[in-house]
């Protein structure tokens, strides 16, 4: 395959950062919306992440996010529905430098995700740089040596096996999900975090990172996760911040169509 045009790769920002010890803070995208995702990706963090896995905007394809947030300087990462090699090389092809893979239990399913994120000799990653040539570049050896593969811990049979998960060549950090390990604890999906059995296991799986010398992500706030040893933090995503919007706003309109006395009595009634 040749190229009308010189394609110059870029390196991947997020990469640089986890490699050389630091701590990341980004955002998700759950709506499925170019242009929230794009407006996110301006927003100056160092990475975005696309979610297929609980997107209400039904990405068949994430083709038209990632073009719009192209050369932000955002690292764009999309959560794959399922660990499957042709949906995790069709987003890596649509131009992500990198990949989120859910529910990932054992070193098997860690290596089936790494092997469909790499180009031979790593992987198995077919070959075809369309689009992701704009991204990575078109060289397997470069792609390989920028590409992020991460797996995703959210079961306490996934805790159990973490230090051989994270043990695998090719998984470049652990993405923890807080809500579906509280519920295969036994515990609310809300409140569980909070449970001293969720916070021993989610130390399990920071430890064996730590270990493995990969890092260890979560959704939360940057300052108390970065404590806990988390080196990536997602720290909010659209749908959040515009029900955050909409709580400010209702608050606002509460205080404007019931003044504080119609609510507690006037006093010089």
């Amino acid at each position: 395959m040749s190229y009308a045009v010189t394609v110059e790769a870029h390196p991947n920002r997020l990469r640089g950062i986890l490699e050389s010890g630091g701590t990341a803070v980004g955002l998700a995208c759950h709506t499925g919306d170019p242009h929230v995702a794009e407006t996110l990706a301006m927003a100056g963090f160092d990475y975005l992440y696309l979610d297929q896995q609980h997107s209400v905007g039904g990405l068949a394809s994430p083709v038209e996010m990632l073009r719009a947030t192209a050369r932000t300087g955002t690292t764009a990462l999309v959560r794959v529905a399922t660990n499957d090699p042709v949906l995790i090389g069709r987003a890596l092809d649509a131009g992500a430098e990198g990949i989120i893979v859910p529910n990932v239990e054992s070193a098997e399913d860690a290596r089936r995700a790494a092997a469909a994120a790499h180009y031979p000799p790593l992987g198995v990653r077919s070959w075809g740089p369309t689009r992701s040539a704009y991204g990575l570049g078109p060289d397997p050896a470069t792609v390989n040596g920028q590409v992020l593969c991460l797996v995703m811990i959210e079961t306490a049979e996934g805790v159990a096996r973490a230090k051989e998960i994270t043990a695998v060549p090719g998984v470049h950090g652990v993405y923890v999900g807080p809500g579906d390990l509280a519920v295969s604890l036994g515990l609310d999906p809300v409140t569980g975090p909070r449970d001293e059995r969720h916070r021993a296991a989610v130390a399990e799986i920071v430890a064996a990172c730590a270990t493995a010398g990969i890092a260890a992500g979560i959704t939360g706030d940057p300052t108390t996760e970065a404590d806990r040893g988390f080196r990536m933090v997602t720290a909010g995503s659209d749908v959040g911040f515009l029900k955050a919007g909409l709580a400010a706003a209702r608050a606002r309109r509460d205080a404007l169509t019931h003044p504080t006395s119609d609510i507690e009595g006037d006093a010089t009634a």
